[in-house]
């Protein structure tokens, strides 16, 4: 069964750091394409990251860029997200999903959803003073 579960989230304060993960089940993460969206009400969906297959290349749109880390370990089959100095606007549901057998794909600076054929349900960051 292909399954994606995400792990991690929680309440921290302005300037801290979280990890999420992403444990994959069902397929290999390897070469495939890994990204993490975040959900916030009121707010459209937004990608904060995307990984490619082992020869491919790793996107962050500006929101994010030079604070978040998403890395893969093909052993643990995982997908993780290092979250660090974080601001209150980086609050909301941050879900992985999955786009098989094909590289990121980014149009207008932005994470494309609509092509990914697997989704996690979701784990819940609040970055709150």
């Amino acid at each position: 069964q292909v399954q994606l579960v995400e792990s991690g989230g929680g309440l921290v304060q302005p300037g801290g750091s979280l990890r999420l993960s992403c444990a994959a089940s069902g397929f290999t993460l390897d070469s495939n394409a890994i990204a993490w969206f975040r959900q916030t009400p009121g707010k459209e969906r937004e990608g904060v990251s995307c990984i490619s297959g082992s020869e491919g290349s790793i996107y962050y749109p500006d929101s994010v860029k030079g604070r978040f880390t998403i890395s893969r370990d093909n052993v643990k089959n995982t997908v993780y997200l290092q979250m660090n100095s974080l601001k209150p606007e980086d609050t909301g549901v941050y879900v992985c999903a999955a786009d098989l057998g094909a590289p990121c794909t980014v149009i207008h600076d932005s994470i494309y959803p609509n092509g990914m054929d697997y989704w996690g349900q979701g784990t819940q960051v609040t970055v709150s003073s």
